[in-house]
């Protein structure tokens, strides 16, 4: 695939506000977390997407996560080799858990268009790691591996028998109203209307 040309007009205001989203800190964050799974990985004289760009260290954290998720991953430096290891790993860490909502698509990477995404999608990655095994201290397979990204919130589903969902159904919400208190005293509804048939004085 050929690089895209410069941008202009709107197209060139988009990318700046989305290179204006990078977060410096979390890249550093997200390549030290590779760095403890994987090892020294990163070649610190190229920028953060750079050592990502040809899918290569990304499909090797997934293979470590989960061993055989990307395989026949590719040494080629040819464009469209390198953008199949990158759909080799988004595949793989959907399959690992990671919603495809958050996932980034590979010209976000291989064109540098949008690297913050690239950072949420590692860091929605490190979120997903800590349901499994590995991260669970009580679990055989405990590796210690550093957290990454907030703890995942789990669902608070309760559960009521019939018999409190029959009384639940006699109460009248709130927004509902009130049916206390209700009063037909003092309504006028159907009575008949006065009317004075009689002409007074004129004048």
């Amino acid at each position: 695939m050929a690089n895209p040309g410069y941008a202009y007009g709107l197209s060139a205001e988009v990318a700046r506000k989305i290179q204006g989203k990078r977060d410096p800190a979390k890249e550093v964050e997200v390549k030290k977390w590779i760095e403890v799974i994987c090892g020294p990985v990163f070649d610190n004289s190229l920028s953060f997407e750079k050592n990502l760009k040809d899918g290569r260290t990304l499909c090797g954290l997934i293979n470590v996560l989960k061993p055989g998720s990307a395989k026949k991953v590719s040494e080629s430096a040819q464009a469209f080799q390198q953008m199949e290891n990158i759909e080799k790993f988004t595949k793989a860490i959907e399959t690992y858990g990671v919603p495809k909502d958050d996932i980034f698509q590979t010209v976000d990477l291989y064109n540098g268009t949008n690297i913050p995404q690239v950072t949420a999608t590692l860091i929605a990655l490190g979120r997903v790691c800590q349901t499994k095994e590995e991260w669970d201290p009580n679990s055989p397979k405990f590796k210690n591996w550093p957290l990454l990204g907030p703890k995942p919130s789990h669902e608070n589903v309760r559960k009521f028998d019939d018999a409190t969902l029959a009384e639940g159904r006699k109460v009248i919400g709130i927004q509902a109203g009130t049916n206390k208190l209700a009063s037909q005293s003092g309504q006028a509804f159907g009575s008949r209307r006065q009317v004075n048939t009689k002409e007074g004085p004129r004048s």
